[in-house]
């Protein structure tokens, strides 16, 4: 049985995926975590349901839409980190650099509290709490916990604590093309084989490769066989409303340079919002290649050579870095590129150090020519500060900004619109249609593209021209939003009443573990003006207390002395300074112990982990003469064993300046920051308010979303064969008209007129399992004794000719001794006259039995193979024997160089090279043949009905 629920995204202009793959014997599978540009926590409901039942998550694409509530549900679901997670290596590291974005940009990442969790302390004028954010640490301790796959790697997962086990379930990632890392999920378990295909590209890109439906590009012929006939196959249908012509490389590429280049000629800007982790990478190396050979020309051909680049996104340096070690997960073009490259490279180092050696001249501008990676920027300046982007927007010449976000409701791209919304020269470049919150108001970047659509249809504008609309005067109001720590006592208890009632439901439905992880939180959320602190093992550890007083405790966390006894409980020993004795008598659980709480000792792979405090050299502890420094103003500039600091005057200059250290975006370490502004420590709130802006610039659309056109999925989808279709992550419309093409396509696949093609909505269940019949028999202890199993692939495998009796007759006793005869027959009578006084409780199952010896003749069954077999497992073999054995063409294997094998299209394996079996018997290669065909059979099961 596979049942499958789109908890998000399906017949939504929203873009976030979240989808439920459910299996026999209570396996859940979550697919994507995705958020959309509202950041509403109230979507994300449904999802926190299913948590304590999810046996494993499995991420696709490192943008918003997939993975954008992670680190929420880490932080403020409980248990949802202990979960099992699965992603290829550039999804993790690009996820974890893009949510790092996310929650430096906007507050709204964090998530309001919704006003129906507050319960009776709710009213009108409850203002917008914010929860607590995951720090950046968090974010990184997250995504470091996720499990990494290579592509084309069968994996077995392992489930979640508390679930049922996985009965070996493999799942494997192949290329989706879309994103770097981008993810097509094969999950095979027993009969069900589901292929999980959510915004994928099949075309090549310049950084990207096409997905893996014809062996990773579109060079191939054939459906890889792992994808092909699977039970069900979850196909987006975002997009297919577009014109295919408008997504191909070469076309879209000359409509967005030729955009900039009449733009920058005019003296205007461009703005080109995209995200800052996934399509951003096709973006700006388009743009740098392009600049790059601009350098070489002349005169007016050069026009582009004077407008600077930048790319405006906060982690924008580490999403950069992270590239440095993903070649292999590129297109092919830009490794030969690099590795050549760097060949030439280090042949020019061989020749000048030959020229030093000879005393001759070396030329200095050779460092130009040398190799560098292809996300080593020359022509672009990275951006992460809104100082820098404040200064870089003040500035009147030509300049393209590559800024997050797409949305225009986050990020740097907000701030570049309000500054160049009022040039009519400046253009605004959508590449990608903009999704829309469910019921929320109308973002900008959803405004301007519904403004372009409508106006390029109502001129006869095909939406591949690349039109461009001027607006004049259009008046836009745009959402602003301003954080602020929580006013007043009123506000603070209220925040403090939400978080003990999410304690006490937690410490509920979890029980000690859930208390534990409450009391942690509670600590962890605005505990800095506590009178007591403990460190990570004590909180560890404190698993103990009953629901009451945790929610005390969480409530009053910030004034201790508001407790009264009763609530205190045994704490009183520790808490009250007079108080030396307490009544146990009575007590259970804690209350009769006194309240200590033993260090957990870590430790790692190592054994015990050290403190590297217990370890320093004296001359790197902050003491001098065993007297701590306690004012700063104290020191000593030459003091032994002291640590100086940047702003020392024994490290400054001459003039009495010190030296300024630079970030990664250039700025300098004591330049005042805007963006420390809205840091708050401890609970918080937003504010919203409404701006008008005036948009007199012009707005245009290149389609650089990189998704599968109407084309692509009618020509991929015959040649899958997918007996269930299910379309998702799309609007309803598309949807509607997607099914509708695709009945007509695939209807030699249905039975009887019924459409195999699934449009689930939010939250609807689809059984998407095989159509078989089934039938229940009893076997008799005859053809028990008789089956001689075999297994293939952890499967056991048996064929059966037998005839099947009525559940009346008895199983004959003729073979039995003469006890065992007698025991079956009052066994026999005792379940008949239990039958006649109960006709509903008679087991009416039909049996099962041996043929007769008069007519197994007649009913022998012929022998047939078992087993799927793998050419790049045969290879294996082979080599394990001492053979030669490599790949030759498409899907041929070649063994010492005589014979070959080839697997067709209907799986099929055809062993060429019998010739060679006639020659002389002393050759090598006579024995070739026969062994290539016995390790064949090792590989299959052979089984015939006796």
């Amino acid at each position: 049985m596979f049942n499958f629920t789109p908890l998000l995204g399906a017949q939504s202009a929203s873009a976030a995926s979240q989808s439920l793959l459910e299996f026999d014997g209570g396996i859940k599978i979550l697919i994507d975590v995705g958020w959309d540009e509202g950041f509403d926590a109230q979507k994300l409901k449904e999802l926190e349901k299913h948590v304590p039942t999810l046996s494993f998550v499995l991420l696709t694409h490192a943008t918003t839409a997939h993975l954008g509530a992670y680190a929420h549900c880490c932080k403020h679901f409980p248990g949802f980190s202990r979960i099992p997670v699965y992603a290829t290596v550039p999804v993790v590291s690009l996820g974890r650099t893009l949510l790092l974005d996310i929650y430096a940009s906007t507050p709204l990442a964090n998530a309001i509290i919704p006003p129906e969790a507050l319960g009776e302390f709710n009213n009108a004028r409850t203002p917008n709490i914010l929860l607590q954010p995951p720090s950046p640490e968090d974010i990184t301790k997250y995504f470091s916990t996720i499990n990494s796959l290579k592509y084309s790697q069968q994996h077995q997962p392992i489930p979640a604590p508390h679930t049922p086990p996985l009965s070996g379930l493999t799942v494997t990632a192949y290329s989706a093309g879309h994103t770097l890392g981008g993810t097509i999920w094969h999950i095979q378990y027993g009969m069900e084989s589901v292929v999980y295909a959510v915004d994928w590209n099949q075309a090549r890109e310049h950084v990207l490769s096409g997905a893996a439906w014809l062996g990773g590009g579109s060079s191939g012929s054939e459906v890889l066989e792992q994808l092909r006939r699977p039970t069900a196959l979850v196909c987006s249908s975002k997009g297919t409303g577009l014109a295919a012509s408008a997504r191909q490389r070469n076309t879209r590429d000359d409509a967005l340079l030729s955009l900039i280049r009449e733009t920058v000629q005019k003296g205007g800007s461009v703005l080109i919002p995209s995200d800052s982790s996934a399509r951003v990478l096709e973006l700006s190396y388009l743009l740098e290649e392009t600049w790059q050979a601009e350098t070489t020309k002349s005169g007016a051909n050069a026009s582009l050579k004077e407008a600077k680049i930048y790319l405006a996104s906060r982690a924008a340096s580490k999403t950069m870095n992270s590239l440095k070690s993903m070649l292999e997960w590129m297109e092919e073009g830009i490794l030969k590129d690099f590795e050549a490259a760097s060949a030439q490279e280090e042949n020019q180092q061989q020749q000048q150090q030959q020229n030093r050696g000879r005393g001759q001249h070396v030329n200095k501008g050779d460092d130009e020519k040398q190799a560098r990676h292809p996300f080593e920027f020359r022509h672009i300046t990275i951006l992460e500060r809104k100082s820098r982007v404040n200064r870089m927007l003040a500035t009147p010449e030509p300049k393209i900004i590559v800024a997050s976000d797409t949305s225009l409701e986050w990020g740097f791209s907000k701030d570049a619109i309000e500054a160049l919304a009022s040039d009519e020269r400046n253009l605004i470049i959508l590449t990608e249609r903009v999704g829309e919150p469910v019921q929320q108001q109308k973002g900008l970047g959803r405004h301007l593209w519904e403004l372009w659509h409508e106006r390029s249809q109502a001129s006869a504008q095909e939406l591949a021209s690349a039109a461009i609309i001027n607006l004049s005067n259009n008046q836009v109001d745009i959402q602003s939003t301003r954080i602020a720590p929580l006013e007043g006592k009123s506000e603070n208890e209220l925040y403090q009443q939400y978080q003990a009632r999410r304690k006490q439901l937690a410490s509920t439905t979890q029980g000690e573990g859930g208390t534990a992880t409450a009391e942690a939180d509670a600590r962890e959320e605005g505990s800095e003006t506590s009178s007591e602190s403990s460190d990570d093992d004590d909180i560890d550890n404190q698993q103990q207390g009953n629901i009451i007083q945790a929610s005390a405790i969480a409530q009053h966390k910030k004034n201790k002395t508001e407790l009264t006894d009763a609530e205190l409980g045994i704490n009183i020993l520790i808490r009250k300074k007079t108080v030396f004795d307490y009544e146990v008598a009575g007590k259970k659980g804690r209350e009769k112990m006194f309240p200590y709480v033993a260090k957990r000792r870590r430790a790692d792979e190592f054994g015990d982990m050290l403190r590297q405090d217990e370890y320093k050299r004296a001359d790197e502890t902050d003491q001098v003469a065993g007297e701590a420094l306690r004012d700063a103003n104290s020191k000593q500039l030459n003091a032994i064993g002291q640590k100086r600091k940047w702003d020392d005057q024994a490290i400054r200059n001459v003039n009495g300046v010190a030296p300024k250290r630079t970030r990664p975006d250039g700025t300098a370490d004591d330049e005042p920051s805007e963006d420390e502004e809205d840091k708050i420590q401890g609970p918080s709130k937003v504010i919203f308010g409404t701006a008008t802006i005036n948009i007199n610039c012009r707005i245009s659309f290149v389609d650089f979303s990189g998704l599968h056109d109407l084309r692509t999925i009618t020509m991929i989808l015959p040649l899958v064969k997918p007996r269930k279709v299910i379309l998702v992550a799309g609007e309803a419309d598309e949807t509607t008209e997607l099914k509708a093409k695709l009945d007509d396509l695939l209807k030699d696949e249905s039975k009887e007129g019924e459409s195999i093609i699934s449009t689930p909505t939010i939250g609807q269940t689809i059984d998407a399992s095989v159509d078989t019949n089934a039938w229940t028999v009893k076997l008799s202890r005859s053809m028990v004794r008789k089956l001689q199993w075999q297994n293939v692939r952890g499967l056991g495998v048996v064929a059966i000719t037998g005839r099947l009796e009525a559940a009346s007759l008895n199983e004959p006793s003729e073979q039995l001794d003469e006890s065992a005869a007698n025991k079956k027959a009052k066994l026999d009578a005792s379940t008949s006259a239990s039958a006649a006084k109960d006709p509903d409780k008679m087991d009416t199952t039909p049996i099962l039995d041996v043929v007769p010896t008069n007519i197994a003749a007649r009913s022998t069954a012929q022998p047939f193979h078992v087993g799927d077999l793998r050419l790049a497992d045969l290879r294996k073999l082979m080599q394990a024997s001492g053979m030669t054995a490599e790949f030759r063409g498409e899907g041929t294997l070649v063994i010492n160089g005589t014979v070959a094998v080839r697997k067709t299209g209907t799986g099929k394996i055809e062993v060429d090279g019998g010739a060679y079996a006639l020659a002389d018997p002393r050759s090598a290669d006579s024995g070739t043949f026969f062994k290539v065909k016995k390790k064949i059979y090792e590989g299959l099961a052979v089984v015939a009905g006796g």
